[in-house]
């Protein structure tokens, strides 16, 4: 590794840490006035943005990027004007910061609390969405963190444009520039040489690919809140509604296949088997491979549809695309077995009129996000009202779904005495 990366990463962790001190004291109308001019600053840049995203996209040619790959790399006006609203929605939110978690009455009789503090330094490494660097940028400061932010090489364009961005606006809001800080340089050893530096970085976001994830998870000295795959699932329950069930299975699936809360797996129920035939057609029609087990296999034989048979391996895989595995299940029970055993922990529904089968498939299921008669794609920090999101974890230490504001804080006890000793 050369001494100039080593250098760059150095500086760029120092200034972030002094720069932390100062964000976690900055009032919350200065964080919000912050947020309202940047979202109208990007708004009003979005022909700078969209020049930097087409030399983005005109690299990728040359880098063999996957559909789904190019889809989040893709900026439009109408995306970037999303992005700005994202913005003003994190500028609506509470500040979490101060915020008194606990009270608490030891025998001594001292004032003891728990209050909401910033982590300090988060460094979030992510790949193609070029809207992360807003994102990330908007929630590290609105809870009193600096951020370290670090973009593949794909959106490297993108995000250089934005970050400029949001560095400008955050000077002429008198905040220090170094409280966001986006890796200049698309050199892997900048990512080796920062998960060393545990001394300035106090947690580390990943987002991205399984591989990505994984490098840094095993190359890190710094804590890290991850998901590895996005392994989402519907079971279609004995007493699922019909039209309710092929609407969600529909929308869980295609309506965005290339992200993470969208569903690779649909379990049936036995007794609910003659709803197999209309939603198998349902997602043929929208263009989604049916990989199939045996018994779905010839439920499904009279149909024309055509099916491949489903291996062990495809029940674990992310697929990103129109791809569906289709298993058919006797009970609950099972279906939360499968679940538990090939699912990521991410999101997970069951379908049902059914309260008892609701209960156990809710209480059983591990995810970070379970749910009774609705799609996947709500695991979003946007539709759960956290503003936009920083990823979803799907760990169980810290945080864990989609994390907002809260999840980027940790606590401290405040005590306040009346000359108490021990």
């Amino acid at each position: 590794m050369s001494e100039n990366i080593e250098q760059l990463i150095k500086e760029l962790t120092t200034k972030a840490k002094t720069a932390s001190h100062a964000a976690a004291g900055l009032s919350t109308e200065l964080k919000n006035d912050f947020l309202a001019k940047l979202a109208d600053r990007l708004v009003e840049a979005t022909d700078q943005i969209l020049a930097a995203n087409r030399k983005d996209l005109e690299a990728a040619k040359t880098m063999d990027l996957s559909g789904p790959m190019l889809e989040r790399l893709t900026f439009t006006p109408e995306r970037i004007a999303a992005m700005a609203e994202g913005v003003r929605a994190v500028a609506a939110l509470p500040d979490p910061v101060g915020e008194e978690i606990e009270r608490l009455k030891p025998e001594r009789g001292f004032d003891l609390r728990k209050i909401r503090v910033p982590i300090g330094v988060i460094g979030i490494i992510y790949e193609s969405r070029p809207n992360v660097t807003v994102d990330c940028a908007i929630l590290c400061l609105k809870s009193g963190n600096a951020s370290i932010l670090r973009g593949g090489k794909e959106a490297f364009h993108s995000n250089t444009c934005l970050g400029q961005i949001i560095g400008d606006t955050l000077e002429s809001c008198g905040i220090d520039r170094n409280v966001v800080q986006l890796i200049p340089t698309t050199d892997r050893a900048a990512l080796s040489e920062l998960l060393k530096h545990d001394e300035s970085v106090h947690c580390l976001i990943p987002r991205g690919g399984e591989n990505l994830i994984r490098f840094v998870v095993e190359n890190s000295r710094i804590p890290v809140i991850k998901h590895y795959t996005g392994v989402c699932t519907a079971y279609v329950d004995a007493k699922a509604d019909p039209a309710m069930a092929e609407s969600i299975v529909i929308n869980a699936k295609c309506q965005r296949p290339s992200v993470c809360n969208a569903i690779e797996n649909l379990l049936i129920h036995t007794d609910a088997s003659a709803q197999l035939p209309g939603l198998a057609k349902a997602l043929h029609d929208k263009g989604v491979e049916l990989r199939v087990d045996e018994p779905a296999a010839a439920i499904l034989a009279g149909t024309g549809l055509p099916v491949v048979a489903a291996s062990e391996e495809d029940y674990r895989t992310e697929y990103n695309d129109l791809i569906i595995a289709i298993s058919v299940v006797p009970d609950t029970a099972a279906a939360i077995r499968f679940i538990n055993t090939y699912g990521s922990a991410h999101s997970e529904t069951i379908i049902t009129e059914d309260p008892a089968a609701a209960a156990e498939f809710l209480s059983g299921a591990d995810a970070s996000t379970v749910y009774h008669n609705a799609s996947t794609r709500f695991t979003d920090g946007f539709e759960f009202g956290l503003g936009a999101e920083i990823g979803i974890s799907t760990d169980r230490l810290h945080a864990r779904g989609p994390m907002g504001l809260r999840e980027l804080c940790t606590y401290k006890f405040i005590v306040h005495g009346k000359g108490e000793i021990r």
